[in-house]
């Protein structure tokens, strides 16, 4: 979750960002250093994998009793179930509006990746008039529902998955085999015992099918982490632990070396509920098995039907979000909207929709991960970014960088 408003430029041109705005990021309401932030799960219960109500989270029985249970410990540990309510990207919008105002910027210049993409589009629906400039990287789609995201979302990470059981093939160690087709086979035999055996990992903790399997998606948002990845695989297959694999989940779900964690995890989980449709556990159950379809590595084996909830069905509020969303907004400057061709947690034809609900222009990148601006990846991306920030000057049509 990555946003942040740039304020009055200040200086000579020179062509520098930091030279020429003051960056301002914040936390959106209820996430990291804000107050109240959500705060649903206990340090131990994280280091537990007791947290499982991530987009990819598909192991694990939730029924009725687990859900309700789950809203009522997020509420307890929030300050109350209005706080749960008040955590939705549109009210996050109005605070943005405010922090510019408070700025005293006439216009909002933002720069926003991943999740901040839908908050830069929501903020472009509802105050198009007090945009100056928006850069979106790494887009959600404003068209897709949840469920239809997830799918999407989903055979993002399988292809992803598919690429490095590539990269893996080349060499005759490889964990997964030297057949790329049977790779997934051969990770669902070495993963799905961990629902029931979780495997050793070091430090007194052990690692279940939720954590392992979420070291391997946290790898695959970028092919740099392939070999770290494969390298977790391959304990877990010569050695029985999960050590290495969980490493790679703890960094991503913000644990820090002394065992504190952040709350991504319940900040994710709240913002979605207050955002996005709720499924009945039928329903529920048959986003589980066309996700197993097109996911098929994080397949559990197990059936789904009767064991499977919408983790938000007890919310205390009603979704505020709407979709689609960012339609047809009239009055916004141009944006810049950069989208990845192998980005597996938004795929790239989301850069196409949000472009034409926003009447901006995309700029294609050709590589691995998910999001790259100003990250010190790709000096093309990064002087485009510039040019349009400082100048409002947009690429040509055509033009791509090249990771």
């Amino acid at each position: 979750m990555q946003v942040a408003v740039l304020s009055a430029l200040t200086g000579q041109k020179d062509g520098l960002l930091l030279q020429r705005f003051d960056w301002v990021g914040f936390d959106p309401r209820g996430v990291g250093s804000s107050t109240p932030a959500i705060n649903c799960f206990t340090d131990e219960e994280n280091d537990r994998g007791e947290n499982q109500t991530t987009l990819l989270g598909t192991s694990g029985e939730w029924s009725a009793a687990d859900t309700r249970q789950l809203m009522g410990q997020c509420a307890e540990g929030s300050g109350g179930e209005q706080v749960l309510a008040a955590v939705g990207t549109r009210n996050v919008a109005r605070d943005m509006d405010v922090l510019r105002s408070a700025l005293g910027d006439e216009k909002l210049t933002f720069f926003g990746q991943s999740y901040g993409t839908r908050l830069g589009a929501v903020y472009a629906e509802m105050f198009p008039q007090n945009v100056r400039a928006m850069v979106l990287d790494g887009v959600i789609d404003p068209r897709q529902g949840s469920a239809e995201r997830r799918l999407s979302l989903h055979a993002g990470f399988q292809r992803s998955f598919d690429l490095m059981a590539e990269f893996c093939a080349q060499s005759s160690d490889c964990p997964l085999g030297t057949d790329p087709e049977q790779a997934t086979a051969v990770f669902q035999d070495l993963f799905q015992p961990l629902i029931d055996d979780p495997v050793p990992a070091g430090n007194g903790r052990t690692a279940n099918f939720f954590q392992a399997t979420g070291g391997v998606g946290a790898g695959l948002y970028t092919a740099d982490a392939w070999p770290r990845v494969i390298d977790g695989i391959a304990q877990l297959k010569n050695e029985g632990r999960g050590d290495q694999l969980l490493a790679i989940n703890d960094d991503f779900s913000g644990r820090d070396p002394n065992g504190t964690w952040t709350n991504f995890i319940e900040a994710n989980l709240a913002i979605n509920c207050n955002d996005e449709e709720r499924r009945t556990p039928e329903e529920e159950a048959d986003l589980r098995r066309q996700i197993f379809a097109v996911n098929p590595f994080l397949d559990t084996g197990r059936e789904v039907e009767g064991v499977t909830r919408d983790a938000c069905e007890f919310w205390p509020s009603e979704p505020t979000l709407g979709f689609p969303y960012a339609q047809d907004v009239e009055g916004l400057p141009d944006t810049l909207i950069i989208s990845i061709t192998g980005d597996p947690a938004t795929p790239y034809g989301a850069g196409a929709s949000l472009a034409e609900a926003l009447g901006g222009t995309v700029l294609t990148v050709e590589g691995e991960r998910h999001t790259v601006a100003l990250e010190g990846i790709s000096p093309c991306v990064n002087e485009i970014v510039a040019n349009y920030l400082i100048d409002l000057e947009l690429p040509a049509e055509g033009d791509r960088c090249v990771l």
